[in-house]
């Protein structure tokens, strides 16, 4: 189950990937989260249907990054906890996506 407060993101592939995109929903003001993001929890839902918690980070100086709990893709891959930079934040109509970066294991 998503954190209460989770901010539900929409992931146009099955999982995450150096230029993987994510469409972040339900936030109150998309313009200003894309110019200066904040801490968030995210429930990140993939194309398969499949869905995992996720904690957005935006310190710096390591810059913002996607830490993602382990889950397993509708065709049974195991996916381990991780740890994904966050490249871009774009306003696209009411949402921000998420271009994802590189990753470093959690």
């Amino acid at each position: 189950m998503p954190h209460p407060k989770a901010h539900q993101a929409l992931c146009t592939h099955t999982h995450l990937f150096p230029g993987a995109r994510c469409r972040l929903q339900g936030l109150p003001d998309p313009a200003a989260f894309a110019a200066a993001p904040e801490p968030t929890d995210v429930y990140l839902r993939f194309s398969d249907g499949t869905a995992t918690a996720a904690e957005l980070h935006t310190e710096t100086p390591t810059g913002p990054s996607l830490t993602v709990t382990a889950y397993t893709t509708a065709a049974g891959t195991s996916i381990e906890d991780s740890t994904w930079a966050v490249k871009e934040f774009t306003q696209k109509e009411g949402e921000v996506e998420l271009t994802i970066g590189t990753s470093n294991r959690a």
